[in-house]
């Protein structure tokens, strides 16, 4: 795994991983993934590992803006 930026924490995703993961969508229908991008007002003191409701319960208060991407993904 390559090496982090001191400071830097990774999160548990939705696989229960601290890893990327490419996509990977059922066959059939298109999928949609959604990244969002938040500039914060503070650096954020939570353990490695910290779940998305962690994540967001840190954050309140702290958002300076956000940004999304929504991209559609399927196979066949």
């Amino acid at each position: 795994m390559k090496e982090l930026p001191d400071g830097t924490r990774r999160g548990r995703n939705s696989w229960r991983k601290t890893e990327y993961g490419t996509p990977c969508p059922p066959r059939g229908r298109p999928h949609r993934y959604v990244f969002r991008l938040y500039a914060l007002d503070t650096e954020l003191d939570i353990p490695p590992g910290a779940n998305k409701k962690a994540l967001l319960k840190a954050m309140e208060g702290h958002i300076l803006d956000q940004a999304e991407l929504v991209g559609i993904y399927s196979r066949g």
